[in-house]
Formats: C-alpha cells, structure tokens, sequence
C-alpha cells in the first residue's frame, strides 16, 4: 500500500541497504538473532510514529497497525511507551 511518501519499494530498498552494511561492519564475524535485531530497531520508531499520529488513541493505532488493541498495549509496555 502506498499512500504517499516512501513506496513499499523505498523502504525495502532502504531495509536492504542497511542489512548490506550491517554485513559489511561485521568484518566476516557470524551474525545472530538478525531478525529479532531487525523488528527491535524498527518496532519501537514505528509504535512511537503510529501512537503520535493517533493522537495517543490506543484503538485506532491498533486498527492502523492491524494489531489487536492487548497486542499494542503489550509491545508498548515492551518499548516504554504506555502511558
């Protein structure tokens, strides 16, 4: 879906480019746990986003998100962002 802005396309490219340079700074060191890394540090930016936009509305993130509203209260207090 894209409504303007960065196309799926972008942020896929901007995903991968900072995948390649990840493997790049490893130096040929094994990495670990990459996809867990990848939701942590995207995760967090995204609730924060999504929560300002709402206007704070729990409700209507959850529904933008395609979340159940428990599962964003849960990855909220996760992340240090419940009220």
């Amino acid at each position: 879906m894209e409504t303007g802005g960065m196309s799926n396309t972008q942020l896929q490219d901007c995903v991968r480019d900072n995948v390649e340079a990840y493997f790049r700074d490893l130096n040929g060191t094994e990495p670990s746990d990459m996809h867990g890394m990848l939701v942590r540090a995207v995760e967090k930016p995204l609730l924060e986003a999504v929560m300002a936009q709402a206007q704070h509305n729990q409700s209507r993130a959850a529904q933008w998100l395609g979340l159940n509203r428990n599962t964003l209260r849960k990855k909220l207090i996760e992340h240090g962002l419940a009220d």
